[in-house]
């Protein structure tokens, strides 16, 4: 039995008359509504229904895919979308940016997503989406998204909506990255054991990253002499380190080798460490919601980076973001 994308109910909205129709002008609509993606769904994956709405006005490029015209560079596409050219490029990973094709679609991201190093990327489902044009565009498989979004079926995609794309290997450490900054070890000689997953709430689960927009370059985990060392993020200039949960500063200075530095306690003996910051923006011992903005970030020396260093730990006890952060 054929089947209908979300166009279909569209379509259905001028039939109501249908007797008065003349049978050319059915005829008309029954091309229309083939051509706005009906079919069955035994032979072609469902695709998020495309509307007019969608379709691109001047220079409102944001959100949309693009194709690439004569004489387009990364550079010029990334200013007429307002979008940093460093994002551009991390939504359209496997793009030469000196090998531009004109044709070739690439992928304007909007506020909602992110594209953090090494995934999962949050991705909002656009005009004839189907997850197994998403992973052709991410180097991923389809099963992977799927994996990811069980509680959403590929059939019935709705344009807006914001899915978790995994990449096909998320284990890979940016190692060029992490050699050009300098080893900060912990403040003891050895590093503390990592907490288990035992130790950790069930309400701590889902916490925001304290950044919106970023790349991981380093891992949280031990380096090549054993030395544990914490996550680090890369992200643009002018960029806030937010708050991940709510909480009470109980540190806001500045800490040798580590620039200004925030520590934010929570529930459950839990701790948020920001550091490498270049202005404070909150005092110690005021409260602090989820999302709130605790310091600039500032530039590294060594890499010209804008880089965060944070840290998550429970009892003093270092944690693995990725376990908490959602």
């Amino acid at each position: 039995m054929a089947q209908c994308t979300l166009a279909r109910k569209r379509c259905h909205a001028g039939w109501a008359d249908r007797s008065r129709m003349s049978a050319p002008f059915i005829g008309v609509l029954i091309v229309i509504a083939l051509l706005s993606g009906c079919a069955s769904t035994s032979e072609t994956p469902q695709r998020a229904a495309v509307s007019a709405s969608n379709k691109l006005s001047g220079n409102n490029i944001t959100g949309h895919w693009v194709a690439v015209q004569r004489g387009d560079t990364l550079g010029n596409l990334a200013s007429r979308g307002n979008v940093p050219l460093e994002r551009l490029q991390r939504f359209n990973p496997g793009v030469d940016s000196h090998r531009l094709a004109v044709g070739q679609r690439l992928l304007m991201p909007t506020q909602q997503e992110r594209a953090p190093s090494g995934g999962p990327y949050r991705y909002q489902v656009r005009p004839g989406d189907t997850y197994s044009a998403i992973a052709r565009h991410f180097a991923t498989t389809p099963a992977r998204i799927q994996q990811a979004n069980s509680g959403i079926s590929p059939t019935q995609l709705r344009i807006g909506q914001v899915i978790s794309v995994p990449l096909r290997d998320t284990s890979t450490v940016t190692t060029s990255a992490a050699r050009t900054l300098p080893n900060r070890r912990t403040t003891t000689s050895q590093a503390p054991a990592a907490s288990t997953d035992l130790d950790l709430p069930a309400s701590v689960r889902q916490w925001s990253w304290p950044l919106n927009d970023y790349r991981i370059v380093r891992r949280f985990g031990p380096d090549s002499r054993g030395s544990l060392q914490p996550m680090l993020l890369a992200t643009e200039a002018g960029a806030k380190a937010l708050a991940v949960a709510p909480g009470e500063v109980r540190f806001a200075s500045t800490m040798r080798q580590l620039g200004q530095v925030v520590i934010v306690h929570h529930d459950n003996n839990l701790q948020s460490v920001y550091a490498l910051c270049d202005k404070l923006l909150v005092k110690e011992n005021t409260p602090v919601s989820r999302g709130d903005p605790l310091c600039e970030v500032g530039q590294s020396v060594t890499s010209q980076r804008y880089d965060l260093l944070f840290d998550l730990r429970q009892a003093g006890k270092p944690i693995d973001p990725r376990r908490v952060l959602k």
